[in-house]
């Protein structure tokens, strides 16, 4: 059931990404929520250390982050490490260039419907997946990974060195110089192949096999479902024949086999060779607009 919270004391934390990326977004969030909660305190972080230092200092303040996915989760997973999410109403306002997390779990496009509704919207408790290691997953989990494309790498890599260098004004002078001097060298992630080859993975659902690695799949797909499960799509390899997708349904999903990596919303974690997730049922409250 979704409770309306009022607008009262708000930590608004605006991640550095988004500074860059957007400022006139930025700037307009900041004015709405300024003026329409009745006390406001703007955090500028400089770095990943800072963002974790400043949340873990909330105190009795909604927390409200302005970026993109990876703030977002960044917050989400802070809060999980600090057993403190199930208790805490978040809020974001997409500001940046991976969004789709943000949109795909009902946070409004635009600075100023966002910052509305983290006024005046309503808190949803969602259900999020937490592996053995303590990630997080919001939306969608798959196996193999989808490969990122080269303006994503680029973006990332002056993304973090942006959050390495405090966000100096003449960083970006100085990478553009840089990426015209030095020849580009792919990355670890970007030598991966573009269409990942078929994986020999056991698939477990609640303790029962769906897949076993006599059984080559070509993908799996893993997402937060209905009534605190998780929905665990497999697509065979088709030999010949039309292979028959598979569609199961439980609390926990364990993945094993050879070496494996896997993207979990807008990061890519491994290689592992087994992996156990868990739903946690309304495990993230969130502030979406009011219906």
């Amino acid at each position: 059931m979704a409770t309306f919270a009022t607008s009262d004391q708000l930590l608004v934390i605006i991640d550095p990404v988004a500074r860059r990326w957007d400022g006139e977004s930025v700037r307009i969030a900041k004015d709405v929520l300024s003026a329409g909660a009745a006390s406001t305190k703007v955090c500028l972080p400089e770095d990943q250390e800072e963002f974790a230092r400043v949340l873990a200092r909330r105190g009795s303040r909604r927390p409200v982050v302005v970026g993109d996915d990876r703030a977002l989760m960044r917050a989400v997973a802070l809060l999980h490490r600090q057993r403190a999410l199930a208790e805490t109403v978040l809020s974001v306002v997409p500001v940046g260039a991976g969004l789709g997390v943000s949109h795909a779990l009902g946070v409004p496009s635009g600075a100023v419907a966002a910052a509305r509704a983290v006024l005046d919207g309503a808190e949803r408790r969602l259900d999020v997946l937490v592996d053995d290691s303590d990630g997080v997953v919001l939306g969608a989990l798959r196996i193999p990974p989808v490969p990122l494309s080269a303006q994503s790498e680029s973006e990332s890599t002056v993304a973090g060195a942006g959050l390495a260098q405090g966000g100096h004004p003449w960083l970006r002078t100085y990478q553009s110089l840089f990426r015209t001097l030095v020849p580009s060298r792919p990355s670890r992630l970007s030598a991966a192949p573009a269409t990942p080859g078929p994986a020999r993975l056991r698939i477990e659902v609640d303790g029962v096999t769906l897949v076993d690695l006599d059984q080559p799949v070509e993908a799996v797909s893993v997402t937060p479902g209905p009534s605190g499960t998780a929905v665990v799509r497999v697509r065979p390899l088709s030999l010949g024949a039309v292979a028959v997708p598979l569609e199961a349904r439980g609390r926990t999903v364990t993945v094993s086999g050879a070496d494996f990596r896997y993207r979990a919303d807008a990061a890519v974690a491994g290689p592992v060779r087994v992996r156990t997730w868990t739903v946690r049922e309304g495990a993230l409250g969130l502030m979406l607009p009011g219906r």
